[in-house]
């Protein structure tokens, strides 16, 4: 089966422009302790990278390239990770979100990353997960086509 192409020139400069997306995501999802960016910044990056990867190849078929568990999980990892962050202080003898009781060198620091690449995560899955449910590319159909409530010309049939 061929893949959703409107143009060549579109699909091939998506091939080579979302790389540089995703390392400028990582980049900025993991320098937010030491200079602009952080965990959200980088996680609508990230989560910009796969809509734009849907506007080359198609709705369709991206969603149906994407693991729907992967996205899930993405979208709790951040308050799984800062919870594990903070209650991993008490289990080294500190008290909750005490981060520089853990007993390696620049322990905030680390501790701080690890919830931003959480945040980022849970940014980055919620983005994609909200561009196809508004898209209309989760269920097969393109847009309002078959939606209720709807005419299919954007109105309400109510």
């Amino acid at each position: 089966m061929r893949p959703y192409t409107d143009s060549v020139v579109v699909t091939k400069t998506v091939r080579a422009v979302v790389p540089f997306v995703l390392t400028f995501g990582l980049f900025t999802l993991l320098h937010g302790t030491s200079s602009v960016g952080g965990g959200f910044q980088g996680g609508v990056i990230l989560g910009a990278a796969v809509v734009t990867v849907a506007f080359g190849f198609g709705l369709d078929q991206t969603w149906r390239v994407l693991d729907k568990a992967l996205l899930t999980a993405l979208a709790a990892s951040g308050v799984l990770v800062f919870g594990a962050v903070a209650y991993a202080g008490l289990a080294v003898g500190g008290s909750f979100l005490r981060l520089d009781a853990f007993p390696v060198p620049k322990s905030t620091v680390y501790a701080t990353e690890l919830v931003e690449v959480g945040i980022g995560a849970t940014v980055a899955g919620v983005v994609v997960v909200l561009f196809f449910e508004l898209a209309g590319g989760t269920d097969g159909t393109n847009g309002n086509e078959g939606a209720e409530g709807t005419d299919g010309e954007g109105g309400d049939r109510r």
